[in-house]
């Protein structure tokens, strides 16, 4: 019996399972709370005033498992295969200390942003979009469940980043763990259809470079522009913000009750 194989399997399985739970969990709390709940309720906060079909919900939920899948196999490959060697993989905190481990965190927030931006700007490309990103653009008007619906060529394009953070500088598994919680959560919010930051919040000193839901769905609306994840800085360093952006942020956030 070859247990080199049952024990990859396991692996597989059990890497399988953190990441279809975690888009899970994540998606459903907000599901639950704005499309089921206080769907009524708050329907005056909704960044587009209508509710995706019951198809595009299936749509992007199976997508997004076959993308867990994919980012499973990408997981296995970076840390668990000769690969391995050429990444900067460690495995015991004390060995670079506490205070890197939480730097480390940081600092694949900010190389996942650029990565996304520059590789999000290249599938809005004539050939490539169509080939790569026209799936996720089916969701014209994003849901939660929408945070991992990829095709599966973008989402190998999409897990790359972990193999490009991998190379680039030391980095624990636990702490690419805690990145990617971080990054599915804000994936959700990005497709809430919501937006959870203040009025005025765009046009703060602060809010100014953070991305938000509002910025993300006119992305969903009008394809082109507002092609950043976390942060605004490049799009604004390269002209590629919804010169709109503003003035809707204001708009969906100065809606009334019953208005």
């Amino acid at each position: 019996m070859d247990t080199t194989a049952i024990s990859g399997s396991k692996n597989f399985w059990v890497l399988f399972a953190i990441i279809l739970l975690r888009y899970v969990i994540l998606a459903s709390l907000a599901f639950l709370i704005y499309y089921v709940f206080r769907k009524r309720q708050w329907l005056f906060k909704k960044i587009q005033q209508r509710f995706p079909s019951s198809k595009d919900y299936a749509r992007e939920i199976l997508y997004s498992i076959a993308t867990s899948v994919i980012f499973t196999g990408i997981g296995l490959f970076v840390f668990a295969s000769p690969f391995e060697r050429l990444t900067q993989a460690y495995y015991k905190i004390a060995d670079r200390g506490l205070a890197y481990f939480i730097v480390s965190i940081f600092l694949m927030i900010l190389v996942h942003d650029t990565y996304f931006y520059w590789t999000h700007r290249w599938m809005h490309r004539r050939g490539v979009f169509r080939l790569f990103h026209q799936v996720h653009h089916r969701s014209t008007n994003p849901s939660p469940w929408a945070a991992f619906s990829f095709h599966p060529l973008e989402a190998v394009v999409e897990g790359g980043v972990i193999i490009v953070i991998a190379v680039l500088f030391p980095v624990h598994p636990l702490a690419v763990g805690i990145f990617l919680l971080f990054m599915m959560a804000y994936n959700v919010y990005g497709h809430l259809g919501y937006e959870l930051y203040p009025k005025g919040f765009s046009r703060t000193i602060i809010g100014r470079w953070i991305n938000t839901s509002i910025n993300h769905n006119l992305h969903h609306q009008h394809i082109n522009g507002n092609y950043g994840l976390y942060f605004l800085w490049w799009d604004h360093w390269m002209g590629t913000i919804d010169p709109d952006y503003d003035h809707y942020f204001d708009q969906v956030k100065s809606r009334q009750a019953n208005a």
